[in-house]
């Protein structure tokens, strides 16, 4: 790949011949003619001819070094000549893979001088250079190849902390820990004893998740223990440099520039906290999250049961009138007008991320955050995903009609419904 190359996976922008360094750095030395391959793209573009496109990725255990990947055909839609990274006249064309193919297999990848993007300015497609406004502890660019002319995303207003609806009261803060600085011993501290007598993070990376749980009791406003205390993990909010980026199918979409560590947490999903009842009305809202972390430790409305090692009288004290609970969460969070980051996660029958409830300022299970975590090591520039946990045919539109939703993750053993 040359220096202005960009790969998006499904839509392509690659770089004409001609006019780069021969000592292999691939940098231009010189301004690019319309001759040769060059010229042959541009004819492909006029007489709407496909071409075969094979990706070059970086093996350790091959012999020479790369293993290459037959990525299947892709139309030429445009070219055109810009002045290049290093000042000199290149020639673009864009690439889209066509439709009716073997789902891709090659990871999104993006080159800038072989390495992730260190800041904005190396991003092309750039449309938003943070979409937080400022809000966020690290900006989150917006990029768009995809859409001619590219747009950003719109109709939402960004928030980074939950709106809460008037007829929705918080629990009052709940006692804490008596523990100072931060939480050591489990034995002593009130909230680890919560979480099974041990603490569900290990203080690693910024602190790690140690596995999925029901529910994770982190420390809150009332404990001793200050904002260091790796039984806070979740309240830092986001740490990871995040892009959101257009895709061909699933609108927008969501990765890493960073590394992130298995048990790391991302984000948490953020909008307005509303009863669920009153978006029974709500048509066409893509973005409501039901808080279900009680249904999930009861296994109810088919949900797999997760009880972690949360302690038994953590349990008893959600009984009462919560026993009479149906299948249906009471709360659920609204990101379809106000919202963060989350709301542009996609789904994957395959994810690489896990959604955990936790509580912290209170202990009512109704009401807990929802946070997403790093199921797996995740690479740079992979997309973030998460599974919806839609039940086949579990929507109904307001006729009464079952809605269906194609599923356009691409995974191996993708159930090819959303719902």
């Amino acid at each position: 790949m040359y220096e202005d190359d960009l790969d998006n996976a499904e839509d392509v922008i690659y770089t004409g011949q001609g006019g780069h360094d021969l000592t292999g750095n691939k940098r231009q030395i010189r301004d690019q003619k319309l001759e040769r391959g060059n010229l042959a793209l541009k004819n492909c573009v006029e007489q709407c001819v496909p071409v075969r496109v094979v990706r070059g990725h970086e093996c350790a255990s091959s012999y020479c070094g790369r293993v290459y990947t037959y990525d299947g055909l892709y139309k030429v839609v445009q070219y055109w000549a810009e002045k290049g990274l290093s000042g000199f006249t290149v020639f673009k064309y864009r690439l889209r893979r066509m439709e009716g193919q073997p789902i891709l297999t090659t990871n999104q990848v993006q080159f800038s001088y072989g390495r992730v993007p260190q800041s904005v300015a190396e991003i092309r497609g750039l449309v938003c250079e943070d979409i937080s406004g400022g809000q966020e502890d690290v900006p989150i660019p917006a990029t768009n190849l995809v859409d001619d002319p590219p747009v950003a995303p719109s109709g939402y207003t960004y928030c980074k902390s939950l709106q809460i609806a008037k007829n929705v009261k918080l629990p009052a803060n709940v006692s804490g820990c008596n523990c100072q600085g931060t939480c050591v011993d489990p034995r002593t501290c009130a909230c680890a004893k919560l979480n099974g007598s041990d603490f569900p993070y290990v203080q690693i990376n910024g602190g790690r998740l140690i596995e999925a749980r029901a529910v994770v009791f982190e420390c809150g406003p009332s404990c001793g223990c200050g904002p260091g205390c790796v039984n806070r993990t979740s309240q830092r909010g986001i740490k990871h440099r995040l892009e959101v980026f257009r895709t061909p199918k699933k609108g927008w979409a969501v990765r890493s520039w960073d590394f992130i560590p298995s048990g790391a947490p991302v984000c948490e999903y953020i909008g307005a906290l509303v009863r669920t009842e009153d978006t029974d009305h709500v048509c066409e809202n893509n973005y409501i999250f039901d808080i279900d972390c009680l249904q999930t430790m009861r296994g109810l409305g088919g949900r797999e049961r997760r009880l972690g090692d949360v302690s038994v009288s953590a349990i008893n004290s959600f009984d009462g009138d919560d026993q009479k609970s149906e299948s249906v969460p009471e709360f659920c969070i609204d990101a379809g007008s106000t919202g963060n980051i989350a709301r542009f996660i996609n789904h994957s029958c395959e994810p690489n991320l896990f959604v955990q409830c936790v509580l912290s300022s209170h202990h009512d299970v109704k009401l807990a955050r929802v946070m997403l975590f790093a199921a797996d090591n995740i690479p740079p520039m992979q997309e973030l995903t998460y599974d919806y946990g839609y039940a086949l045919d579990s929507v109904s539109g307001p006729s009464g009609k079952i809605k269906q939703m194609p599923c356009y993750c691409g995974a191996a053993d993708c159930r090819k419904r959303l719902f």
